[in-house]
C-alpha cells in the first residue's frame, strides 16, 4: 500500500541509537524502544537521523537499523531514512534504505564548505531524480534558501521540508508561498512546535518522545484540536528536556537523551565521539529533571491504558 502524505502529519520520533560497552551497534534495546513507542501511538519513525548520531554511523549500520525498525513496528507506521554527504553516497544509501523497508528519505543538512544555492540545487535534484524513495529536506541553516525550497517543491519526488530555522516570520512567508504543494514540519521539536503549527506546520520531530511518547502525542493532539491552553500546558511539562538538550549550542542534544532513557529501564550506552560525554553532576541533574516528566507520562498511560 502506497504511503499517503497525511501519514506524516503527526509526531515524528527520532529514536536514539544504542551502542554496547564496546561502542558497537546494539539493536536489542532499540527493538524494545520501537515496540513500546509504537504501542504508545507513535507512527512515524526517523531512525539514525540527527539526534540518533547520523554522522557517526556507518551506512551498513543505518541499513541494519532501518531493517530492524521496519520489522518491529506495524505496517501502518512510516519509516523515514536519513541520507546525505556527497550525492552518489546519498542516492545509494537512500536506495538501500528503500530495499530495507523505508517509506521516505530525508536529505540531511549540507555539511560541505563553500556552499551556494546553485550547488545545492544541483546536488538535491540529482538525489531526487535517482532516489527510489519520496524525499524530504532537512533545512537547518541558510542553505538551501527558502527561495530554492519553493523552486524544488515543483519536483515530483519532494514531499516535505523538516524546517529547523526558528525564524517564524520566514517560515510563515515560505509556507504561505508554497500553497500546499508539499508538507512543512517543525524540525525543532516541542519547544517550537505549537508556534510552527499556528502558521501551518502539519507535524514535528521529537527527541523527547524517546522518553515520554504519550506526552508529546497528547500535545500534538491538543494542537490539532486547537486547544492551545492544553497544548501549552503539556509543552510546559516537556520543556525541561528541551532546555537541557539546547545547552551550549545544543551540545547536550544526544547525551541528555541517552542518559535519560536509563530511567525507563533501557541502556543505550554512551554517544560516539565527538558527542559530549556527561559528568556525574550532569547525570544527577538529568535524573532529577526527568522524574516528574515520567510521572506525567505514566499518568497518561494509566488514564488511557489502550494507548
Amino acid at each position: 500500500m502506497a504511503m499517503e502524505r497525511e501519514q506524516l502529519h503527526t509526531v515524528q520520533l527520532v529514536p536514539i541509537t544504542a551502542f554496547d560497552s564496546d561502542g558497537q551497534l546494539n539493536l536489542e534495546p532499540m527493538k524494545e524502544l520501537m515496540a513500546r513507542s509504537y504501542e504508545a501511538g507513535i507512527r512515524v519513525f526517523l531512525p539514525c537521523a540527527g539526534s540518533a548520531e547520523f554522522h557517526a554511523l556507518q551506512p551498513s549500520e543505518i541499513i541494519s537499523v532501518i531493517e530492524m525498525v521496519r520489522g518491529t513496528v506495524g505496517d501502518d507506521a512510516i519509516v523515514v531514512a536519513p541520507t546525505g554527504y556527497h550525492a552518489e553516497h546519498a542516492i545509494e544509501l537512500a536506495n538501500q534504505a528503500h530495499s530495507a523497508g523505508a517509506d521516505v528519505g530525508l536529505v540531511m543538512p549540507l555539511s560541505f564548505p563553500y556552499l551556494s544555492d546553485a550547488g545545492a540545487r544541483d546536488h538535491l535534484l540529482r538525489i531526487f531524480d535517482q532516489s527510489k524513495l519520496p524525499m524530504m529536506i532537512y533545512k537547518k541553516g541558510d542553505l538551501p534558501s527558502d527561495e530554492l525550497l519553493l523552486e524544488l517543491a515543483e519536483h515530483e519526488n519532494l514531499i516535505g521540508i523538516k524546517y529547523a530555522v526558528n525564524d517564524m516570520d520566514a517560515f510563515t512567508r515560505v509556507i504561505r508561498a508554497d500553497q500546499g504543494r508539499i508538507d512543512w514540519f517543525c524540525g525543532t521539536a516541542e519547544r517550537f512546535a505549537p508556534f510552527y503549527a499556528l502558521v501551518g506546520a502539519s507535524g514535528y520531530t521529537t527527541g523527547a518522545g524517546n522518553i515520554c511518547p504519550r506526552l508529546t502525542l497528547a500535545m500534538q493532539a491538543a494542537i490539532v484540536q486547537g486547544n492551545w491552553d492544553e497544548a501549552l500546558r503539556l509543552q510546559e511539562i516537556l520543556l525541561p528536556i528541551e532546555y537541557y538538550r539546547s545547552r551550549e549550542n545544543d551540545s547536550y542534544n544526544v547525551s541528555m537523551l541517552k542518559h535519560a532513557i536509563k530511567q525507563t529501564g533501557l541502556d543505550f550506552g554512551l554517544p560516539r565521539p565527538p558527542q559530549r560525554q556527561l559528568n556525574e553532576q550532569e547525570m544527577q541533574e538529568i535524573d532529577l529533571l526527568v522524574t516528574p516528566i515520567l510521572e506525567a507520562e505514566e499518568a497518561i498511560a494509566v488514564a488511557s491504558p489502550g494507548s
